[in-house]
């Protein structure tokens, strides 16, 4: 008959090699199966289970304990000693989970009790699960009642068990049931432990055996000497290349795990000697530049780089800003009170009922005037139908009749040259003027300046909206309108004259007694020809008194050996390039071309980033051996610093010397910081600036910055610099080609005004010692200095007219784009097309008597530029400068003034756009000024 044994599907028997044993001991002593047993199917079952008996000995003594056994053949054996029992006795149970699967029965041809198959019968019918009902017959009835008779016992967990009279007495079915129960039992219970287990459990704790991945199994670890192996490799591998076959390696003694090899010290860290790493290795110090290390945040979050400042210090900052904001706060209140007469006097209103309207414009927009580019701070004047925009300052130049700022564009050709032409070669220079093509702009109408000079106000001050060609609709009325609240400019105003006495009484510092000195120029009668030049270590909070009385004199700083005050990361630029690759958002791509500006003709070129670093250390020269300068343009990207480099941001932010002003993100007294959060925040930097260099001035394609003057003051900090050695060969070459340049110099321009350039036309009379003096600070030795990598010409302020005037009279004597002689000049200095050599600045001393500051800047020198001081600079070696702007209140009003010259500049100039916005700057500045003062004074 049938017997449906059931079983769970994802459980095992896990057989032994004792109870393998015992199985056949109790199978031979277990009641014979007849003759008639022993057919085809019988046989092969056997054959079957014999197999599978020799598997599971041999997976037994191999050690493969995790081997399962046939589900199925392991109760089809079940099954048949159960069957061979001459004893009614039978245990079953029902299983808690798992689908019910229904099985081949084993056929049981012993003779045996009718109970013993009624209830075998009962057995194979139990109802099945999932909450079926079968229907009922006599056996199921049969059932019913011994479960309510109690013949049938529940047992626990959903189990039910049934147990029939049994003879005692009979000891095969003793052994057999003995058997059954040290059977090891399903559903995850856990099995007697044998020897072969303990072994292997052993082996688990002590890592012989582990894991191998998939479905939990296990494999036996080899038994190797870890001590040797893991050590010999962990002595050889270098934390920096990860690499364990360039020999010798240096061990740290401080974390005593790091070890580097030393080609990878002596290529990433050049300045640190080999007993430094012994002592703490870069990864200690936080400046590793691995690529690992690079890409992690863990070395500068440990960093303090937000400034924190007492009370007493604040209100003294307060003061002091107070002090030099007030001025300018009272002059732009007085200019609201002038429109605000203009509009009274349109309205017919006194001016008490004057009330601007609200100008509608979210916190994040920059508004711009219409005509002159220039930010809108407050007071304004809109069309209502088409949103025209117009500055106080254009309002009142409009009713005078004499607009500015609009100026139409200035066209400048330039013909396209080769690099023939450039070095002075003839016969393509012929060849070469037949094919040269003139770049040009489409002129701007002459119509649109006739409309121009049409519009005009009304006598009583209305202004119209200006025609459709001038960016209006010509139909409506420009109107008085603010962005600020109502009376918000008056309010601040006579909160902050409550503290006008308080702050005219700040201490100011002085400079008696003091060595921290550089000479940088050679002025007769002059007490500014030293530059204030303390070293960053040395910078106390008494220093902040001493650099504020050089600093509103408009007069340059240099601080030195500012590096020593960071934690050494290399501004190696393949380092810098390697940082720059790998810390990129996920999907952004990786840029392998550069754009570069090449300083003969000043044109952009793309350059693979890899050829352009390796330039960088050994030099490029074009097909005429003339060396090849070129210039990083914007790399990377301002906006992008912090984000691509933030390791090397920190380095720079750490470094920079009086934090109070520099910092870009929390110093005091730096009005770019003061801007809401809301407001749309000018790109102040930081800004790396990464070029060739040669010691030699060329005279033609020099690493330069040409002449100009940033609105803003600015700090620059020389991070890095490598000397390009050039050969003997090189060098007369270089001599031979700077005669052909001298010759088609004095062809196309200077022509009949050599004797400008030969002597002075009797303006200033100079002194043979000044000349002397002159000749030395700018002489070849103090340029070849080993220590030096950036030469600094810094005008000062008030020689501005006098320089002016010298470049619009010597323009013809320059080169810009493409090596065309300049044509014309629009501005002398805004235009930076302009750089003078020593041969001009010698001139410039002679005529004018005027001449710059000049020093080398040297490796770790920072440079803070006033704004309003037109410098150049001339790199001397390969250099890598960073470069951070900030407002000072001491320079605001040269800000302003600037702003103004930026103002009259044509639409298409490069520096038109008031992208800064200082008067908004110093607004803010004054309100977090009378806020901070009136909660310390008064805190409640």
């Amino acid at each position: 008959m049938d017997l449906n044994f059931p079983a769970e599907e994802n459980e095992s028997l896990c057989v032994k090699e004792e109870e393998i044993i015992a199985l056949k001991e109790h199978t031979e002593c277990s009641t014979k199966v007849p003759e008639e047993k022993e057919s085809g199917e019988s046989e092969d079952r056997e054959m079957e289970l014999d197999k599978k008996e020799e598997a599971t000995e041999n997976d037994v003594k191999n050690g493969d304990f995790m081997k399962r056994a046939s589900k199925r053949k392991s109760l089809q054996l079940a099954k048949e000693k159960i069957g061979k029992l001459n004893e009614e006795v039978y245990e079953w149970e029902r299983p808690k989970r798992g689908p019910w699967r229904k099985r081949k029965g084993v056929e049981n041809e012993d003779t045996c009790d009718e109970s013993v198959e009624e209830l075998k019968t009962g057995l194979a019918e139990i109802p099945k699960r999932r909450g079926r009902k079968p229907r009922k017959d006599a056996v199921g009835e049969q059932v019913e009642r011994d479960k309510n008779e109690g013949a049938i016992e529940k047992t626990g967990g959903g189990r039910y068990s049934c147990r029939t009279s049994m003879e005692a007495g009979d000891e095969s079915v003793e052994e057999v049931k003995t058997w059954l129960v040290e059977i090891p039992k399903r559903r995850g219970r856990k099995p007697k432990k044998d020897a072969v287990e303990e072994q292997v459990e052993r082996d688990n704790n002590e890592g012989g055996i582990g894991q191998s991945g998939g479905r939990g199994r296990f494999s036996r670890k080899a038994n190797v000497d870890k001590s040797d192996s893991a050590g010999k490799e962990e002595r050889n591998t270098c934390h920096q290349c990860k690499r364990n076959d360039k020999g010798r390696v240096v061990r740290c003694t401080k974390c005593d795990s790091k070890r580097f090899c030393v080609p990878c010290m002596t290529r990433w860290y050049p300045q640190m000697p080999e007993d430094a790493f012994v002592e703490a290795c870069p990864v200690c110090r936080n400046n590793c530049n691995c690529k690992s290390c690079l890409q992690l945040d863990g070395p500068i979050r440990h960093l303090k780089l937000e400034l924190e400042y007492a009370d007493k210090v604040k209100m003294e900052h307060s003061k002091y800003m107070l002090r030099m904001l007030l001025p300018f706060l009272k002059q732009f209140h007085e200019e609201q009170l002038a429109e605000k007469e203009i509009e009274a006097n349109i309205q017919g209103l006194p001016i008490s009922e004057i009330k601007p309207q609200k100008s509608n414009c979210d916190s994040v927009e920059r508004i711009y005037c219409d005509n002159c580019k220039t930010s809108i701070v407050d007071f304004h004047r809109s069309c209502p139908r088409c949103s025209y925009d117009l500055c106080i300052t254009c309002c009142h130049e409009l009713c005078e009749g004499r607009l500015r700022g609009g100026d139409k564009e200035v066209i400048v050709e330039y013909i396209r040259r080769d690099l023939s032409y450039l070095h002075n070669d003839s016969y393509k220079i012929a060849e070469e003027s037949k094919n040269a093509t003139p770049i040009k702009n489409e002129p701007s109408s002459e119509e649109v300046e006739v409309v121009k000079s049409e519009w005009r106000a009304t006598e009583r001050g209305i202004i119209p909206c200006p025609p459709q060609l001038l960016g209006g609709c010509g139909e409506g009325i420009l109107e008085l309108k603010c962005i600020f609240s109502e009376n918000w400019v008056s309010n601040l105003l006579s909160r902050a004259r409550n503290f006008e006495s308080l702050s005219e009484n700040y201490e100011e510092g002085s400079c008696l007694k003091c060595d921290k000195f550089r000479k940088a120029a050679s002025r007769k009668d002059s007490r500014d020809n030293f530059l204030y030049c303390p070293k960053a270590k040395e910078i106390q909070n008494e220093e902040m008194k001493h650099f504020q009385w050089h600093w509103s004199k408009g007069e340059p700083v240099i601080v030195s050996d500012v590096l020593e005050t960071t934690l050494g990361l290399s501004w190696e630029p393949m380092v810098m390039w390697r940082a720059f690759r790998q810390k990129r958002k996920k999907g952004s791509e990786v840029l392998v071309d550069v754009t570069a500006i090449n300083c003969l003709d000043w044109c952009e070129v793309d350059i693979n980033a890899c050829k352009f670093f390796k330039g960088y250390s050994e030099g490029r020269f074009d097909s005429y051996s003339w060396p090849q300068i070129l210039k990083l343009k914007d790399w990377p990207p301002s906006n992008l610093f912090k984000e691509r480099l933030p390791r090397h941001d920190a380095e720079f932010i750490r470094c920079l010397p009086f934090k109070d002003y520099t910092d870009p993100n929390c110093g005091y007294l730096n009005l770019a910081t003061k801007l809401t959060d809301k407001s749309l925040k000018p790109d102040m930097g930081p800004k790396t600036y990464i070029a060739y260099g040669v010691s030699q001035e060329l005279g033609r394609g020099d690493s330069v910055t040409k002449l100009h003057c940033d609105m803003s003051d600015a700090v620059n900090v020389l991070v890095h610099a490598h000397a390009v050695t050039l050969e003997p060969e090189q060098l007369v070459a270089i001599e031979k080609r700077q005669k052909k340049h001298a010759e088609q110099d004095e062809r196309e321009l200077r022509g009949n005004n050599k004797q400008i350039l030969n002597g002075n036309d009797g303006k200033q009379q100079i002194s043979e010692n000044e000349i002397s003096e002159f000749n030395l600070l700018n002489s070849s030795a103090l340029v070849s200095s080993p220590e030096g990598g950036a030469l600094w010409d810094i005008f000062r302020r008030e020689d501005v007219p006098k320089l002016e005037e010298y470049v619009r009279k010597h323009f013809h004597e320059f080169r810009h784009i493409y090596g065309n002689p300049l044509s014309q000049v629009i501005h002398p200095i805004h235009d930076q097309t302009v750089y003078l050599t020593m041969e001009h600045k010698r001139i410039l001393k002679e005529e004018y008597g005027i001449e710059p500051w000049t020093f080398v800047q040297k490796l770790g020198d920072a440079v803070i530029i006033p704004a309003g001081c037109p410098h150049q600079v001339r790199n001397l070696k390969s250099c890598i400068k960073v470069a951070v702007d900030f407002v000072s209140p001491e320079n605001v009003k040269e800000c302003l003034r600037l702003t103004k010259e930026f103002r009259v500049l044509p639409q298409n100039h490069r520096a038109k756009e008031d992208k800064l916005e200082v008067k908004k700057m110093a607004l803010h500045a004054i309100e977090q000024a009378v806020n901070c003062l009136e909660k310390i004074s008064d805190p409640n």
